[in-house]
């Protein structure tokens, strides 16, 4: 088994790294908030008081953090992770972040010897809780292979899907197609409520058939409940929108749905609820009807 590093242990690292110490690796976490560390050295993990410190004895490395400059932060500088890791070491980014910037921090790895994969996942924090994140990979092939005994203990769909920046690429055709996901079935439980229909019975039969999907599975009730605890923040959603719709005017793709589900997911976020969970974007469109 691995040394491995986990960097950025919030909602998804946390889990990730705990299933990574029940497979067996012996893994080191570093966070900025110290309860989070002491939360996996309570599962049997260990915490580190720095980057540097982290990763001097890692043989594998994972970083979820949230934000492009964020995973910049963590690998560069004198005490970043590319200064201080072992030559050969297999950095894996599980963070959502711009396909260029996992392109260019793919070709520093290199430069400092280090083997770079970029993973981001999906599946929300169940996903992470119960190690079944499906997990889109770019990179070289080699260093996929290397990785499968740690992504395998964190995800069960593991896809080698091209070179570095295309984990990053279809990472965002993820997050475009959830975006709308999650706005129209919004759309269709205030329209059931306007009518006065069982609301459960009608997700249930629609979730039998051809308009069932994960996201009705996973965030119905949370619309029907008004729950919208975080397994996956607005704010982050906001942030990927963000790179889906630059992403497409650069390859100049034209994503009308995309760009009016990404205002509307602006618009949640600026009115104040950056913090509740990415189905919170069903009060918007209560809101725009008049409803509660």
């Amino acid at each position: 088994m691995s040394n491995v590093t986990v960097i950025g242990l919030g909602i998804m690292g946390l889990p990730m790294a705990i299933n990574l110490v029940k497979a067996g690796h012996s893994v080191t976490g570093f966070n900025r908030s110290q309860d989070k560390i002491d939360a996996l050295i309570a599962e049997g993990g260990q915490g580190a008081t720095s980057i540097a410190d982290a990763v001097k004895e890692a043989d594998v490395v994972i970083t979820m953090v949230p934000d492009s400059p964020d995973v910049e932060g963590v690998v560069s500088g004198p005490e970043g992770l590319f200064a201080n890791a072992k030559q050969g070491t297999l950095w894996i980014d599980a963070s959502s972040i711009r396909p260029d910037v996992a392109k260019r921090l793919a070709d520093d790895a290199k430069a400092a010897g280090i083997r770079a994969l970029d993973a981001p996942v999906s599946g929300g924090e169940q996903g992470a809780i119960t190690a079944a994140l499906s997990i889109m990979v770019g990179g070289e092939a080699a260093a996929f292979e290397a990785a499968q005994d740690v992504l395998n203990a964190v995800g069960k769909t593991i896809v080698h899907v091209g070179p570095a920046g295309s984990g990053q690429t279809v990472k965002a055709a993820n997050q475009l197609i959830v975006a709308v996901n999650i706005q129209v079935l919004g759309e269709a439980v205030a329209f059931l409520e306007a009518y006065g229909v069982d609301t459960d019975a009608a997700l249930k039969v629609l979730g039998g058939g051809l308009a069932g999907s994960k996201v009705l599975d996973q965030k119905g009730q949370k619309m029907l409940d008004r729950d919208f605890t975080p397994g996956f923040r607005l704010a982050l959603h906001h942030k990927d929108m963000g790179i889906v719709t630059s992403a497409a005017r650069e390859a100049n793709v034209s994503l009308p749905l995309g760009a009016l589900a990404a205002q509307l997911v602006a618009a949640t976020v600026n009115q104040g609820d950056g913090g509740l969970d990415h189905s919170g974007l069903f009060k918007q469109t209560l809101q725009l009807s008049g409803r509660k």
